[in-house]
């Protein structure tokens, strides 16, 4: 009877930062579990375990090879790519100060650490990855500033405004991940079994949700949006009509009598020559010059469209990774009885955000050419050495 009573008070309880073992409350209907499915969930735990562990890894590593790349090469120590790091530091926070932690608790399905590390828990999962979402944001407005105001902002965009801008995403995390002490303190009585934030407090978790999430990802579409459409007018102003034309006249003029090399163009210059010179030459010249800066453009053309694909991608991981979890986050306090989520998607959409900061070096640096090269050289040499 009071294993029933337990399992009914598992149930329903919920916890937007917790996760639990959702496979225990298989065994509350059927009293003691078999000797297999003890195996088969211990089975199901070590690989989870393993799962997460893995992630972690490959998300420590690769955000310190962001720090390491961009810091032992000079080429990449521009204010945009400080943004950059300062987004690697936050997702290297995150793996390790949040996510081994959760890995534990995911595990076990119960917090058996003390309310003093529950609470730096908490504190460091809500900064952290708040900072890491806001981090998306100022790179963006720095994009968008240096798009459509590139004359101006080359001069204002220095090292001092970038650690401005960091300070204020910090800031805003900080505000947004403290209001929950103070009332986790007062209500925490007995032995502690579960870490949660309280989400009584439904002008919080809207304050938060909004803070940390909805308002920064409505910033995102409207930047990224506006970034598009000044890339997609620099790509039309390359007209096809206007190369045509150009193309054109270096066909006539290569076609034109004495013009099929320097010096028979030289040879024959006299017959079609004017009083200031050799314009058939002149005109050669121009054709080439012209066929080079018309290749600039192409290539810089082809980074934009490869840079407006970048956000797309930029964009469309954020809110895959993130929007499931915050959906639930808002939602539930305000239905509460009415809504019942299975505590697996709960894990599964946390899990789902903490892999966002796995993500984001890994694009960053795939779609720079710089970084590439950068992270290539170092690779060599540590393998070299």
């Amino acid at each position: 009877m009071e294993d029933q009573i337990e399992c009914q008070q598992r149930s329903t309880s919920f916890d937007v930062f917790q996760i639990n073992d959702s496979y225990t409350d298989r065994n509350c209907s059927g009293g003691l579990s078999s000797s297999q499915d003890k195996s088969g969930i211990s089975a199901l735990k070590i690989t989870l375990a393993v799962v997460l562990a893995l992630i972690t890894l490959a998300t420590i590593l690769s955000n310190t090879f962001v720090i390491v790349t961009i810091y032992r090469t000079r080429k990449l120590h521009t204010p945009a790519n400080f943004l950059i790091a300062s987004l690697a530091v936050t997702d290297l926070l995150v793996s390790i100060l949040v996510m081994p932690i959760s890995t534990i608790y995911t595990v076990s399905g119960e917090w058996t650490l003390g309310q003093i590390v529950c609470d730096m828990w908490l504190s460091s999962d809500i900064t952290c990855c708040t900072a890491s979402i806001l981090h998306l944001c100022v790179i963006a407005l720095d994009r968008y500033w240096a798009i459509t105001d590139a004359v101006e902002y080359s001069k204002k965009r220095t090292p001092r405004r970038a650690a401005g801008m960091i300070g204020i995403v910090w800031i805003i995390a900080i505000s947004i991940s403290i209001p929950p002490l103070f009332w986790r303190q007062a209500k925490a009585e007995g032995e502690l079994t579960t870490c949660m934030v309280n989400t009584d407090h439904i002008f919080y978790t809207i304050y938060s949700t909004f803070g940390a999430f909805y308002i920064p990802t409505l910033l995102l579409i409207a930047l990224y949006g506006r970034i598009y459409v000044e890339a997609r007018s620099r790509i039309l102003k390359q007209s096809p009509k206007k190369t045509g034309k150009r193309l054109t006249k270096a066909q006539l003029i290569t076609n034109s009598p004495g013009s099929s090399s320097v010096s028979s163009i030289n040879s024959r210059a006299p017959e079609i020559s004017s009083e200031t010179g050799s314009p058939v030459y002149l005109n050669h010249v121009k054709v080439k010059v012209s066929d080079a800066l018309l290749e600039k453009k192409k290539i810089i053309a082809a980074r934009e469209r490869k840079a407006t694909k970048t956000l797309g991608i930029i964009l469309g991981a954020f809110i895959v990774c993130w929007l499931p979890f915050f959906i639930v986050t808002l939602v539930f306090p305000i239905c509460m009885d009415a809504c019942w989520f299975h505590p697996a998607l709960i894990d599964f959409f946390t899990w789902l955000g903490y892999l966002n900061s796995l993500i984001n070096p890994i694009i960053y640096t795939m779609s720079n050419e710089d970084f590439k090269q950068a992270f290539q050289k170092l690779v060599s040499i540590r393998c070299c050495a």
